[in-house]
């Protein structure tokens, strides 16, 4: 059964009301959001799925297709410890909805979502799909901005992980067939429409087998990293600079880096690297996008992807094969890892009169090298999409 079948199916009615929230990519801009660079990102015709209905007694109940046990709490005894559970997250997402709005209405909810989990944000999906219908239910009226911060604030605050807003920016603001162009510093953006003269495209998602979690990976530690080079750097430059809660390597110049990085340990010269680096990538990603010219936006992309895999060093033997072999295949204008790179999928821009050869052969190469993830591999070919909505 599917989320409204199962809704029914517990409740003996129809839901009040659905949420779609989509997945998303991010091509270019990579590991950067978290240092206030700048990102690009399309939303995917696949995402979270909510249904949803009011419940007087203030109680939010919560039952996933995707995990096990159901899920229960009261919206103002929300435990301030995690439980452990996939439920953490929206226990999160109450308790920052709660300190700004009052709430006096809970709700049962079925979720669904609609591909595995690992590099397509499905985090920050779901925490988005569930405030929209908190917020629904409790006449409340929150901001695209407020959305994004809020959600962050929801897996930084509560869950643990010290993402930036680029996957909540993109399921929230991204449009169909228009590329999203944020920067992560003072929050400006703008939506770049495709070029009627681009060559046509679709995204594939390819997950390699291997789910993530980033309560388990290098992730947080390779932000560290990324704020300790900006902190050398500017220590070394005479720079003033702030807490090291506070600094990010948007605060130092290029220049600044390209002076001291031999001073630095390789780690943090390498995660600098990649940070200006990728911000460069950005910048004539957007050129290119513009001009029409995915082809040059493609081999950025592929660039993008190498630097992930040398400079920030994340990904796994696997990823790392699924990447090498996409770079390889006739089709595919550009790939790179999905999300944090830490196990999870990878995405590519492909050629749509291609498609189905490209799935056929990335398949054939990724399970011949890995045959014990037969069954657990999945590929799969999206549309871009418009930002979370009311179904």
């Amino acid at each position: 059964m599917n989320y409204l079948e199962t809704y029914e199916s517990l409740y003996h009615k129809s839901p009040d009301g659905e949420v779609f929230c989509p997945y998303r990519i991010s091509p270019l801009g990579a590991h950067i959001d978290h240092q206030y660079g700048k990102i690009h990102g399309l939303a995917i015709d696949k995402g979270i799925h909510i249904a949803y209905s009011a419940k007087k007694n203030g109680v939010i109940e919560l039952c996933s297709l995707n995990f096990p046990k159901r899920a229960q709490f009261h919206i103002r005894s929300i435990e301030q410890e995690k439980v452990g559970d996939w439920a953490d997250h929206l226990r999160g997402a109450t308790l920052m909805l709660s300190e700004k709005y009052t709430l006096s209405v809970g709700m049962s909810a079925v979720i669904e979502g609609e591909l595995p989990i690992g590099g397509l944000s499905s985090s920050a999906a779901v925490i988005i799909a569930f405030l929209v219908a908190l917020c629904r239910v409790n006449h409340i009226q929150l901001e695209p901005m407020e959305l994004i911060l809020m959600a962050k604030a929801a897996e930084n605050k509560y869950v643990g992980v010290n993402c930036g807003k680029l996957d909540q920016s993109c399921e929230v603001l991204c449009r169909e067939n228009r590329l999203l162009y944020l920067d992560t510093r003072d929050d400006q953006y703008r939506l770049i429409d495709t070029n009627p003269a681009m060559k046509p495209y679709k995204i594939g998602i390819f997950f390699s087998g291997l789910e993530r979690s980033l309560k388990n990976s290098k992730y947080n530690l390779r932000q560290d990293e990324c704020k300790a080079a900006a902190y050398a750097l500017m220590s070394y430059a005479g720079m003033d600079y702030d807490t090291f809660a506070n600094t990010r390597l948007r605060d130092v110049p290029l220049e600044v880096f390209e002076a001291y990085k031999d001073r630095l340990p390789e780690s943090f010269r390498k995660r600098a690297e990649h940070y200006y680096s990728e911000f460069q990538r950005v910048e004539e990603g957007t050129t290119a996008w513009e001009d029409g010219d995915i082809g040059r936006y493609g081999e950025l992309v592929f660039e993008s992807g190498w630097s992930s895999i040398h400079n920030y060093e994340c990904g796994c033997d696997e990823l790392i094969r699924l990447y090498e072999i996409l770079r390889e295949t006739d089709g595919v204008y550009g790939a790179r890892f999905s999300g944090a790179g830490f196990k999870g999928c990878c995405m590519a821009l492909i050629d749509p009169e291609k498609a189905e050869r490209i799935e056929r052969t990335v398949t054939d190469a990724y399970l011949r090298a890995f045959p014990g993830l037969s069954g657990k591999y999945e590929a799969h070919v999206c549309e871009s999409a418009d930002g979370v909505k009311l179904v």
